[in-house]
């Protein structure tokens, strides 16, 4: 068994442990109070491997503390509105910790759940707004040098910020690109949840896991949430072709363009799936790209770059404006005769 962090313990002499929030095989979450920065809670990620109910070889426990250290370099160096933001790391009496913002709100899991007891579906509109949003911080991730690829995307792991904000959490698995090909980084052995792992990811670690796992497992979580059920997993679908239920009988009020998109990210050969995040998005928005800004931090303008206020707007609308001033004064004479 673990030895969970009692409430009121400190590290470091800084983060107050008020309570666990969540625990895994091999780790745990709480919520903390940042001593140092009075008002500011946080979320302090702890690796137990030493406690966990299986044995762990000296091996496998020097990989896992490597892959923390990966997980702790790859998000310290992320910067991006839907993405949790690493501020410590350190070590203590052979455990890790990482310290992160708390995100506040509830996983995509909670919501659906919630929803279902209601005798619902989620709405489409609702799940392409959150889709927009976590398109565009997996783009963010496949564009960085090396590449950042998660590799265990799933409801659970996606929060909605009281606010409407998306975020992408528990970068346990992630993975860091080598820029001379597809091989990554090794780390600790890791397959993700089966109903949301493409078929290439059950390979070695040295395999050809990459970006389009991504999409794979996005594709499988926006299934889920759309229809309230989770994809036939891959290994069940290479061996029974045709098992992936349509998506419109399980919610006829899936639009056939979004149940295409997401069947085109659940391909089982990688190349068959989109190139990119943002070729996903274009193919679930279709023409409907400017109903779904990506994130918050796109509404504002980028640095340096001239913003059209409203008198250059009217000075370039001004034969429309004229002529629905002309129509307007029609309407007031034919009203008055």
């Amino acid at each position: 068994m673990q030895q969970i962090l009692e409430p009121g313990k400190t590290l470091r002499g800084r983060y107050k442990i008020q309570e666990l929030v969540g625990q895994g095989g091999m780790g745990a979450v709480y919520r903390a109070d940042d001593l140092r920065l009075a008002g500011r809670v946080c979320a302090v990620k702890e690796v137990l491997p030493g406690l966990s109910e299986s044995s762990v070889s000296k091996e496998e426990l020097e990989q896992l503390t490597e892959q923390f250290r990966i997980e702790a370099s790859t998000l310290a160096r992320l910067d991006h509105p839907n993405l949790p933001k690493v501020s410590d790391y350190f070590s203590i009496g052979g455990r890790e910790y990482l310290v992160m913002d708390f995100v506040e709100g509830k996983d995509l899991q909670e919501i659906l759940l919630e929803t279902q007891r209601r005798g619902e579906l989620l709405r489409e509109s609702q799940v392409l707004a959150w889709a927009v949003q976590l398109l565009d911080a997996l783009e963010y991730m496949h564009s960085q040098t090396p590449p950042v690829v998660h590799r265990d995307i799933k409801p659970s792991n996606i929060k909605v910020t009281p606010r409407g904000a998306v975020k992408l959490v528990d970068f346990g698995l992630v993975k860091v690109l080598q820029s001379n090909d597809s091989r990554t980084v090794t780390v600790v052995q890791g397959r993700g949840t089966v109903a949301y792992t493409p078929l290439e990811q059950y390979g070695s670690d040295t395999g050809s896991t990459d970006h389009r796992s991504d999409i794979y497992a996005l594709g499988a979580t926006f299934y889920h949430l759309l229809c309230g059920q989770p994809p036939a997993d891959a290994k069940q679908r290479f061996l029974r072709p045709g098992l992936l239920t349509p998506m419109r009988q399980l919610n006829p009020n899936v639009s056939p363009r979004v149940e295409r998109a997401i069947f085109r990210a659940l391909s089982m050969h990688p190349n068959e799936r989109p190139s990119s995040a943002r070729e996903f998005r274009d193919m679930l928005l279709g023409s409907d790209l400017r109903a779904y800004p990506p994130s918050p931090s796109t509404l504002l303008p980028p640095v340096g770059k001239n913003v059209q206020g409203w008198g250059a707007i009217l000075k370039e609308d001004r034969l429309l404006l004229g002529l629905a001033g002309v129509l307007l004064i029609v309407a007031i004479l034919i009203s008055v005769v």
